[in-house]
């Protein structure tokens, strides 16, 4: 509702009145506006059809009137007051909204819309109200580190430019923190400045740390009221460096402990579960009362099997807190002999060991010439077939890299051998003779005819194998001739020499060398015919047992009958008749 003033007065005096009795009837009107924003209030009174003109003005604190606009309806024209703080920043519209932009916190304000006529004067008061988000908070002066069981400066929580103040939480892995005598302390501080009236609001908080704290995050959050209401913004997190004591030492060993030998470098690592960790630790070597003082590590090089043992660290100003360790250096020695280039003679005896001695149970494997061998080698007479390069090979499966070998180059020497033979051919118009050597190192072996002394070049010779080998000729002699073969090697010369008639003449051809394969198979033909003789045999000597036991059965049964009948007679023909069946 309008106040009416009285008909009679004049425009200034009713002015006066507006200004300092008129009590506007429209309650209160409140207008919310961020920091910044264009400020807008409408005049809420409706325009009357006789006004002259319309006022804006707003009340200082002691309730004195500020005009800041004013507009003629008559003349359409606008004017502006000169009041410093709102130059440049008002517009009034022809309906009397006044907008100031810019908004400060100094235009919190109780704002009055005037429209005056003649002989009224219509008022409509605003509330103004400024609002600022603060900066987001920010965790700042954090503490470098924080110590269990110490009460201890965390750090400040800043939020910069608010208003009104905001209001500064703490938070510990999401729980909010509350003032605790001798463990949680908190310490809140605000401060305005003067030209824009904003507020900065820091927190402070000293915290009692425990080891439940380490990779805490701490977070702080500034709530603040805008024009919507009431709201949160919370800062990043940020988790401290908790600093402990040591409670335990642990020792480790490097390589692993099932896997060091002989010759490795053995690394100890001795850890400290405190943070900071220790930097210093005590060593102590097996039989070695006394400790050796070394950063978190110790080596040892080129470690031998006495270096098996207990190892302990512990910390330099705490020698009772202390860890331990046993390592075990594995080892694995080998022995072989004979071992490198042995030479015998054929028909020699030759022992073989290879003797193992290792940190645990090793596995060995012969080889000969690059084949495993499916039981180690033993030689009680040595044959050309024995020669070869044997090899012992010893390793520790569970350690890797932990193998001994060592080898044995066999050479079997024999003198040279000579047997001749020789066959007719079917035709009748050639015949072969054949000369057999064996021997090692390979004998050479010429061919010459008896008597004239000639050479024979034309020969046919096999494969050199297990020091064995033959060369043959093929001859068509018209006169008997005797054939000499010649073996030669380091060790001696061998001859031989064999009566060949001529094609003509009928003789006895000698059977040819049987080989090892062919031996082999005689071996084998004359085992199974002896196994058969022997079977046959054993058959007949079970048929006679048990004839012989069926005609003494017989006997027995033919004197009882006798005896039963009582007659002489019939027992002599019975005798007569068993000495016949026994005949």
């Amino acid at each position: 509702m309008a106040s009416k003033a009285a008909p009679s007065c004049r425009l200034v005096f009713c002015l006066l009145i507006s200004a300092a009795v008129l009590r506007p009837g429209l309650g209160w009107y409140i207008v919310n506006s961020e920091y910044g924003d264009t400020i807008v209030m409408p005049c809420r009174v409706d325009v009357p059809q006789n006004l002259m003109f319309g006022k804006w003005k707003y009340e200082k604190a002691d309730g004195s009137p500020v005009f800041i606009a004013f507009r003629s309806s008559t003349k359409k024209s606008v004017h502006y007051d000169d009041v410093p703080e709102y130059k440049d920043r008002l517009s009034l519209s022809e309906n009397y909204t006044l907008s100031i932009s810019n908004a400060r916190i100094n235009d919190k304000k109780r704002f009055v819309c005037m429209l005056v006529t003649e002989d009224n004067v219509f008022e409509a008061p605003t509330i103004v109200k400024v609002f600022k988000q603060p900066s987001k908070p920010e965790i700042v002066n954090k503490a470098p580190f924080l110590e269990t069981e110490q009460l201890k400066k965390l750090g400040d929580c800043v939020s910069k430019d608010s208003y009104p103040p905001a209001n500064i939480t703490w938070y510990r892995g999401g729980k909010v923190l509350q003032s605790l005598e001798g463990e949680v302390v908190i310490n809140r501080t605000k401060k305005m400045d003067p030209a824009t009236q904003l507020y900065t609001m820091t927190s402070s908080l000293e915290y009692k740390t425990t080891k439940a704290d380490i990779k805490m995050p701490f977070t702080c959050s500034v709530s603040y009221y805008g024009p919507s209401g009431q709201k949160t913004v919370h800062s990043e997190q940020t988790v401290f460096d908790i600093y402990y004591p040591t409670e335990q030492v642990t020792i480790q060993v490097l390589p692993p402990k099932n896997a060091i030998k002989e010759g490795d470098n053995i690394t100890l690592k001795c850890l400290g579960n405190g943070n900071p960790p220790p930097e210093e630790f005590l060593f102590y070597l097996p039989g070695q009362p006394e400790g050796i003082r070394s950063s978190n590590t110790y080596t040892l090089t080129d470690v031998r099997r006495n270096a098996t043992g207990d190892y302990k660290c512990s910390l330099v100003d705490k020698k009772s807190m202390i860890a331990s360790t046993s390592i075990t250096v594995h080892y694995l020695d080998l022995s072989l002999n004979p071992s490198g280039e042995v030479t015998k003679q054929i028909g020699d005896a030759l022992p073989v060991s290879c003797t193992i001695s290792a940190s645990r149970n090793a596995t060995v494997v012969w080889m000969k010439d690059n084949t495993r061998l499916k039981s180690s080698p033993s030689f009680s007479s040595l044959h050309y077939q024995d020669a070869g390069n044997y090899v012992c090979e010893t390793a520790l499966q569970e350690v890797e890299g932990l193998k001994k070998r060592e080898s044995l180059t066999l050479i079997v020497e024999g003198k040279p051998q000579i047997k001749m033979t020789k066959k007719t051919d079917p035709s009748g118009l050639s015949k072969t003779i054949i000369c057999h050597v064996e021997g090692f190192p390979k004998p050479a072996i010429q061919w010459t005819i008896t008597g004239s002394g000639s050479v024979i070049n034309q020969t046919e010779e096999s494969p050199y194998i297990n020091g064995r080998y033959y060369s043959k000729i093929i001859i068509s002699p018209e006169e008997n001739v005797t054939l000499t073969c010649t073996a030669e090697n380091q060790l001696e010369r061998t001859v031989n020499s064999l009566n060949v008639s001529a094609i003509s003449i009928p003789e006895h051809d000698e059977a040819d060398e049987i080989s090892d394969e062919n031996r082999e198979k005689v071996n084998d033909q004359a085992k199974l015919i002896v196994g058969i003789v022997v079977g046959l045999l054993l058959a007949a000597l079970v048929a006679g047992v048990v004839y012989w036991l069926y005609m003494k059965k017989s006997k027995a049964v033919s004197k009882h009958v006798n005896k039963d009948l009582g007659n002489l007679e019939e027992n002599k023909k019975l005798e007569e008749n068993n000495h016949k069946t026994e005949a």
